[in-house]
């Protein structure tokens, strides 16, 4: 019988590996690859497509394909659809292209923040987080069992549906609801 060698050096390769098949989450069907940037990702993602319109939109591409990193909070094609009848055809327009981007901005947080990390914050705050938007804005982060939910300026909510889908530039978290500042 022949014995298999293999030297020492390739199982430390192999047990050090990143697994990124492990850390590829699936979002609108699509995988999000870790190595891929938050656009890269999202563009893929088949309920994101309104979202990811809005980025163009604003112009918003470049920004989210930079170093960052940024925590991005998500919303859905349902999200958007929760607005009043033709909101997005109107945020969509040239002419409004400032109050969309303010909008958008209000969605990213600037750093990389994991559930745990956010679940940390809400616990050490008393079950409450702020969190300093991009835009200027704040969002209050709470838990609920083992869920976690924003609460926008305006009093609306958002709960994190999909959370830590790492990107290579940040995090991307999944939300139901669209977030309004004031």
């Amino acid at each position: 019988m022949k014995k298999l060698i293999i030297p020492v050096l390739a199982l430390v390769a192999i047990a050090t590996a990143p697994n990124t098949y492990a850390q590829t989450k699936m979002v609108g069907g699509a995988a999000m690859y870790p190595t891929k940037n938050i656009v890269e990702n999202a563009v893929n993602s088949k309920d994101h497509t309104t979202l990811v319109a809005a980025v163009k939109a604003a112009d918003l591409v470049p920004t989210l394909e930079s170093a960052g990193p940024f925590t991005v909070f998500a919303p859905t094609n349902e999200a958007f659809d929760k607005l009043p009848a033709g909101t997005v055809e109107t945020l969509v327009k040239p002419e409004n292209k400032a109050t969309l981007t303010k909008i958008l901005t209000y969605h990213v947080v600037a750093g990389r923040l994991s559930a745990d990390e956010l679940m940390a914050e809400v616990k050490t705050g008393m079950g409450k987080a702020t969190l300093k938007t991009v835009q200027g804005g704040t969002l209050t982060v709470t838990q609920k069992g083992k869920k976690l939910y924003l609460t926008d300026e305006k009093g609306g909510m958002s709960e994190i549906t999909i959370a830590d889908v790492n990107q290579s530039n940040g995090v991307i978290h999944v939300v139901n609801t669209v977030l309004m500042p004031n």
